[in-house]
């Protein structure tokens, strides 16, 4: 099925520029920046969301943060190799890529 929610993305620094190509919200990036992406609410009570970046689980280090039980992923001191195809899943819904956004760099 089709998800119609969408990414609520905050960053602090530079506002962040967006486009849209095939329905995946571009999200630009500064360079030494921080990111915060935002995982839209499923359902209650919240289930387990895991992050995936470019298809692969990510895990948390000291410049990647996951808050909230999964429901934001931090990025902090972005870096070029942050960018890519970012989504979240419910650990529910298997098979599910649930939605996405794509990461762009700059600086």
């Amino acid at each position: 099925g089709e998800d119609s929610r969408s990414f609520h993305v905050s960053t602090q620094g530079t506002p962040p520029g967006m486009a849209s190509t095939r329905e995946i919200p571009i999200i630009t990036a500064v360079a030494g920046g921080q990111l915060l992406l935002e995982c839209p609410e499923g359902a209650e009570p919240h289930p387990n969301i895991e992050w995936h970046r470019e298809d692969s689980l990510l895990q948390e280090n000291a410049r990647r943060q996951i808050l909230a039980q999964g429901r934001f992923l931090q990025l902090l001191a972005v870096a070029a190799a942050d960018g890519g195809e970012y989504s979240c899943r419910a650990t529910s819904a298997a098979g599910d890529s649930g939605p996405r956004v794509r990461v762009q760099v700059h600086g």
